[in-house]
């Protein structure tokens, strides 16, 4: 366990833990401690108390003193500084042109440092302002990009309740808040509803939260079906969190009525059941006949594609015997041609591949052209091959008629 005391530095801003090491110091004191941005002046929130060594960030940090009169004079001195320094940024800004909009000027209690907070739509490129603003206040100086939750939290202002802002009153850190807590508490979705100053959900629902989640434990849901202390069963139209009381509608003597009762007082039947008495029964036994009827439908529809099936067999193998006959017939009608001629099939029948690509031509021919190419490509082997005639019958007519003239 460690003694620490809560310092805080600006108006709900974070409380931050530091040794209070012989002083006695109670809630309220101011105090001068060191920090990362330099020498602080602070106000204790929290007197000495032990907390876990977990909770502390090592190396803890100790109070230099306590705060007298003249560190009094001094931090009021620079708030003023500050509203000087604000004036003159806002004009610097505006010279160069920047679309930037400052929020507070901050001096830290050594004047080591001057912080300039402000909020822009992107990434601003501020160069040139840190050094005009060097060269004025002749210190380090600092801008920091925030958040439109923590533009809020610094200027203040007042909700819709009519109290101060929560973020600039006592809230030191912001709270994660989903949409879900308004669903859960029962708010309107409207987004100007639910929204604060700064745009985004209400802190403040997350105050009541934990109530709500209790209290939505005992509440049963709308469509549900209860049974009230009359021994009516009836469905919940609508439920009051806070009060703990839900409208029921049930039957009596044929017409609606709706009961109020509180939620101890009801018995909880079923969940949003939406048929009563034996209508489940008599839809499960539909269901089983039409299970029944699917089955014996998909088994009839089995058998007629086995007999499709079987009655196909013999057609197909009929038609692959007739193909295979016509093959035959077309290879033996060729090899009796080539026997006749004595000429191998590739020679007859086939032109090969190179010559179909040659005579196909180049690039940018058309059909015509090319169908001339070929014919003029194919006709060239055959003379070469046959003789002048360009094919084996002209030159045995040739050889014939040189016969009878011999």
């Amino acid at each position: 366990m460690t003694t620490v005391i809560g310092v805080r530095f600006r108006t709900a801003g974070k409380i931050y833990y530091f040794d209070p090491a012989n002083f006695d110091i109670k809630k309220g004191d101011h105090v001068i401690v060191e920090t990362a941005r330099g020498v602080e002046f602070g106000t204790v929130l929290t007197g000495p108390k032990e907390v876990e060594d977990e909770e502390v960030s090592k190396p803890l940090k100790a109070v230099l003193r306590m705060a007298n009169e003249k560190d009094e004079e001094q931090e009021a001195a620079n708030k003023l500084k500050e509203k000087d320094a604000f004036k003159i940024c806002k004009e610097k800004i505006i010279k160069h042109g920047l679309e930037m909009k400052l929020i507070d000027a901050e001096y830290t209690f050594d004047n080591n440092k001057v912080l300039f907070y402000f909020t822009a739509d992107g990434r601003i490129d501020f160069r040139d302002l840190v050094k005009d603003l060097a060269s004025e206040f002749k210190t380090r100086i600092e801008l920091r990009q925030i958040g439109v939750r923590d533009e809020t939290k610094i200027i203040g202002g007042y909700g819709i309740c009519g109290r101060p802002l929560c973020c600039h009153s006592y809230l030191s850190d912001f709270i994660p808040v989903s949409i879900k807590m308004a669903k859960e508490q029962s708010l309107s979705l409207n987004p100007t509803k639910i929204s604060g100053v700064c745009g985004r959900l209400m802190c403040c629902l997350k105050n009541e939260e934990e109530v709500y989640e209790e209290l939505n434990r005992k509440m049963p849901g709308v469509g549900d079906i209860v049974q009230t202390p009359d021994k009516l069963e009836g469905e919940v139209s609508s439920v009051n969190i806070l009060r703990q009381t839900v409208k029921i509608l049930v039957d009596v003597d044929d017409e609606k009525e709706v009961h109020e009762c509180h939620v101890d007082d009801l018995t909880f039947i079923r969940k949003k059941a939406k048929h009563k008495g034996n209508a489940p029964k008599e839809k499960d036994a539909e269901e089983e006949a039409l299970e029944a009827l699917e089955e014996k439908e998909q088994e009839l529809l089995e058998e007629s594609l086995e007999g499709d099936q079987n009655s196909q067999k013999p057609a197909n193998n009929g038609q692959r015997n007739k193909n295979q006959n016509r093959n035959n017939k077309g290879q033996d009608r060729r090899k009796n041609f080539n026997n006749k001629n004595n000429k191998p099939e590739s020679d007859t029948g086939r032109v090969d591949e190179e010559t179909v690509k040659e005579a196909e031509g180049g690039e940018g021919q058309g059909p015509h052209k090319k169908r001339n190419n070929f014919k003029k490509k194919f006709n060239k082997n055959n003379k070469n091959k046959y003789g002048n005639g360009g094919n084996k019958d002209n030159s045995a007519k040739e050889g014939g008629n040189g016969n009878s003239q011999g």
